[in-house]
């Protein structure tokens, strides 16, 4: 038995394995090269390696992998959300053209589905009217606590260059900060060697902020952010490590079983320039931020 495909516009210029993977089975990659080293897989009538770069319009047969179907890894279970789900995501949304979209992430939801987040944004999308014909790219991330500013792609195209942009740091985030303490200085830089744990072992990488007071009060700061460098968690890494954690952070804070409020930590504009022309977005703070705001920063 034969399968046959023909590469469509998202995968142009992908590697053969990385595409087999996606479009046909969700295997290890051991098997996918004993499949393809064994001629299951050609290219135009051709057979190829696993890292080979299909194009646009390349018809690609597959034979004889029934047997292979057990060993399909299962996927997550997709979060599937209620009619007025949808239509609330909507009203979150900056900007929306035929490439990409800008919304306002809501404090409490995770990009995309894990072990401790079902409900997630990507899934949400994938049902919305935006991505009818399409499916929505993660080319940045915020963590589930972080409300603001985030962008998703509609093509693989877009995917690519967003993802390189923010490679070589040609995308300019700016976030607003509530911290714990009163900051002494006007403007730093931070620079940081972090420490990640990923499959037990520590890798250490080097992480750079620039911070900016706008105000004070009584025991808090309210701070701009420039982060230079894209790590797990930096700013709020960051702020701990100078002794002033963002107001309702629970895993970096000295502050310890006291939840003053969500996380106070916004994505607030976001700057980026493609074929010449330059793009800028601004989110609004939410009604539980900006209240905050109002409430320890008078005239602000």
């Amino acid at each position: 038995m034969s399968l046959t495909f023909i590469v469509d516009r998202d995968f142009n210029n992908s590697r053969l394995d990385k595409w087999f993977k996606e479009k046909v089975l969700n295997i290890p990659q051991s098997l996918i090269e004993k499949i393809i080293r064994k001629k299951k897989v050609k290219v135009n009538n051709k057979k190829t390696k696993t890292s080979y770069r299909i194009k646009e319009g390349d018809t690609i047969k597959v034979f004889d992998i029934e047997n292979y179907k057990s060993s399909v890894i299962k996927k997550n279970i997709k979060y599937i959300p209620s009619t007025k789900e949808k239509n609330k995501y909507g009203n979150f949304i900056i900007e929306n053209n035929e490439n990409f979209i800008v919304l306002n992430k809501p404090n409490g939801i995770a990009v995309q589905g894990g072990t401790k987040s079902f409900k997630n944004l990507i899934d949400i999308l994938n049902n919305t009217k935006f991505f009818e014909d399409t499916k929505p790219y993660i080319v940045h991330r915020l963590d589930k606590e972080t409300s603001g500013i985030i962008i998703v792609a509609k093509n693989k195209k877009y995917a690519q260059l967003f993802t390189s942009l923010f490679r070589i740091r040609k995308i300019h985030k700016t976030y607003i900060a509530i911290t714990n303490g009163i900051l002494k200085f006007k403007k730093k830089t931070l620079i940081d060697n972090l420490i990640l744990e990923e499959n037990k072992k520590k890798i250490v990488q080097k992480a750079i902020s620039h911070i900016k007071v706008l105000k004070t009060s009584d025991s808090y700061s309210l701070v701009e952010l420039n982060p230079i460098t894209g790590r797990k968690h930096q700013l709020r890494k960051q702020l701990f490590k100078i002794g002033s954690p963002i107001v309702g952070d629970t895993k970096y804070s000295f502050i310890k079983n006291k939840k003053e409020s969500k996380l106070m930590l916004h994505a607030r504009k976001i700057k980026f320039m493609i074929n010449n022309y330059k793009y800028e977005f601004v989110a609004d703070y939410d009604t539980n931020f900006n209240n905050f705001i109002k409430k320890k920063f008078k005239n602000y």
